[in-house]
């Protein structure tokens, strides 16, 4: 029996007490004893069976349960601002690390009273890997990943096939890390080569999984489906596994990216529900998070959000390597911005860059960049976002290169906003090319350039797809077409559509969709001479973008509103409106706003002067 001081902690194992500078915490037994064993192995990291058969012999438990052992205790540490020391070894088991900046000072010493003065004079010190392989094991639990890479490369070199399937598992992971997934591909067949050498046939199958995924990501469906049914193959019958439960979460993206959404839907029901009742946080919230995604794309709206939401809660709440951490963060992202939950985007997109560096992750995936430039965007901040489109364009070449066409649709969407239509429609045409729907930004182009019709019916077209994309932005896209059709002189169908729209709100709950549905009715008023009715219409527009941060958005339905009042001889409400859209433009870089707004300045002037 022990007592050890860390930080502003002691724990003393005799009489089962954990005290932070002075005052005794209240610790729940088996956080207690997970602590306890940590500091009493301090030299080195403790394998989860380890831990799972002391702290639960004779009992059969599944990893979930360590992983709520090691949050409780971390949110213990985190009181003395230690909660960095406690460090999850992804794939192998926790260790307690005391050269952290907090844990300077840790130290431990035997409960004689006669040698407590010594010990607590004398720091113990850490020992420093003495080989590539130490080191690269060390640079991962620290979540030092350019160094667990370089680390592990050397140790391959020194001994080649000496590393163990765990440790090439590992150097996969450093290497997704730091933003080259590819480079990952041949260490994870070498792991699964190795595990199944071993009889290790789950571990053999969470392998075959992560390399399904990468190859997703890559846009190989082909060669995706093939590792997942490889994984399938290993798992067997072992339905009730924790293997089974990812293996049914990666179904759902392979049938998504087939554009099956019901058949999408089910896997991560199964997911979900298999995470659930193992009660493994990680597998529940991946399974969750694309619940959430598949029904929005068949229209539970409110439901999805709420999946999602609560799967980032749950996950990121757990022990969960970035690289999970990232899928859950991106997706909800994703969902977002195909949705036009711009309020929503801008507070995950904040979080996920947070979170991401918190993991040890300096440089941003090419998606996350991606996410957070569209959000600029709409923000109104047109320079720094297409900086950083173009900089998550080099990215998506190796982290997620099927992305590259929705990230040519955002660059034509920044070039819209700033009035450069030329550049606009190039990046639109660069984006179809690459098998993306540019939609709704070409039907606007469109609209702009005074071709109305060709908008409704390259919007009636897009409409027409089965694909997700499409599927969560199926209520922007039917707003536009309401729009393009009011200006075609197609009032009834205008009508039929906005009908569609507000028939169902809890379907449509975006403050976005209801100010495109509030824009298109203004169409609709405009063309049958019911001006006053239109005002009511661009006030609620601008309102709702006001509401949700589009910036952008805001200070052009305040330009159409001025203009409108100028057609019925409200100067007065016309000039009031023109200097609330200057105050909003002024935040937004965009010359096509300037000329617009000098245009209604002029006439303004113009009807002061007679």
């Amino acid at each position: 029996m022990g007592v050890y001081r860390f930080g502003q902690f002691e724990l003393n194992e005799e009489s089962r007490v954990l005290c932070l500078a002075g005052r005794e915490l209240a610790v729940q037994p088996l956080v207690f004893d997970f602590l306890s064993l940590l500091l009493r192995h301090r030299d080195r990291a403790l394998s989860k069976a380890e831990l799972l058969d002391t702290l639960w012999p004779s009992v059969t438990v599944t990893e979930a349960s360590l992983q709520r052992v090691a949050s409780l205790a971390r949110a213990i540490l985190r009181e003395g601002n230690m909660d960095g020391a406690l460090r999850n070894l992804p794939r192998f088991g926790y260790r307690l690390f005391h050269d952290t900046p907090e844990a300077a000072q840790s130290l431990a010493y035997p409960a004689d009273a006669a040698t407590s003065t010594l010990a607590a004079s004398s720091p113990l010190p850490i020992a420093a890997p003495t080989t590539h392989l130490a080191a690269a094991r060390s640079a991962i639990a620290a979540r030092k990943w350019k160094e667990a890479a370089d680390a592990f490369a050397a140790a391959d070199a020194d001994a080649e096939g000496a590393l163990l399937p765990a440790d090439l598992e590992d150097w996969s992971l450093a290497i997704e890390c730091i933003g080259h997934p590819s480079d990952a591909v041949p260490h994870l067949t070498r792991a699964i080569a190795g595990y199944s050498m071993s009889g290790q046939r789950l571990r053999a199958a969470n392998a075959a999984i992560s390399l399904s995924r990468i190859h997703l990501e890559k846009g190989e469906l082909a060669v995706s489906s093939g590792w997942h049914k490889r994984a399938a193959s290993l798992i067997g019958g072992r339905h009730d596994s924790r293997e089974h439960g990812l293996w049914c979460y990666m179904g759902a993206r392979i049938a998504g990216a087939e554009g099956d959404s019901e058949r999408a839907l089910a896997c991560a029901e199964q997911a979900s529900a298999l995470g659930n009742k193992l009660d493994d946080p990680v597998v529940e919230s991946l399974g969750l998070v694309y619940r959430g995604f598949f029904k929005i794309c068949l229209g539970e709206i409110r439901a999805g959000l709420e999946d999602q939401d609560f799967a980032a809660a749950l996950g990121l709440s757990s022990d969960i390597d970035p690289i999970a951490g990232g899928v859950l963060y991106c997706n909800i992202l994703w969902a977002c911005r195909m949705s036009g939950d711009w309020a929503r985007a801008d507070q995950w997109s904040v979080s996920y860059g947070r979170w991401y560096r918190a993991s040890g992750i300096e440089d941003l995936t090419g998606s996350c960049n991606l996410h957070r430039a569209e959000v600029l965007s709409v923000q109104g901040t047109l320079k720094e976002a297409e900086a950083i489109v173009r900089t998550a364009l080099d990215r998506l070449e190796h982290d997620a290169p099927w992305a590259k066409g929705d990230a040519l649709r955002v660059l034509g969407d920044i070039h819209l906003a700033a009035g450069d239509f030329a550049q606009a429609e190039a990046r639109y045409r660069a984006a179809y090319e690459v098998g993306w729907d540019p939609q709704p930004g070409q039907a606007l182009l469109l609209l702009e350039q005074g071709n109305a019709e060709g908008a409704f019916r390259s919007l009636e077209r897009s409409l027409l797809s089965r694909a997700w994309p499409t599927q969560q932005r199926r209520g922007i896209l039917l707003a536009t077409l309401a729009k393009a059709a009011a200006r075609t002189a197609r009032a009834e169908h205008a009508a039929a559509i906005v009908a569609e729209l507000e028939a169902d709100p809890s379907r449509w709950p975006h403050a976005s969709i209801r100010a495109l549905i509030a824009e298109a009715k203004a169409e609709i008023m405009l063309n049958a001479a019911r001006l006053d009715e239109a005002v009511r219409e661009l006030q609620a527009a601008s309102s709702l973008w006001t509401e949700i941060g589009s910036v952008f958005n805001a200070a052009e339905a305040r330009l159409s509103l001025t203009a409108l009042l100028l057609r019925l001889d409200d100067c007065a409400g016309a000039e009031f409106e023109l200097r609330t859209a200057r105050s909003i433009a002024r935040k937004v870089d965009s010359p096509r706003l300037s000329q617009r707004y000098e245009a209604l300045e002029a006439a303004l002037a113009g009807r002061h002067g007679k």
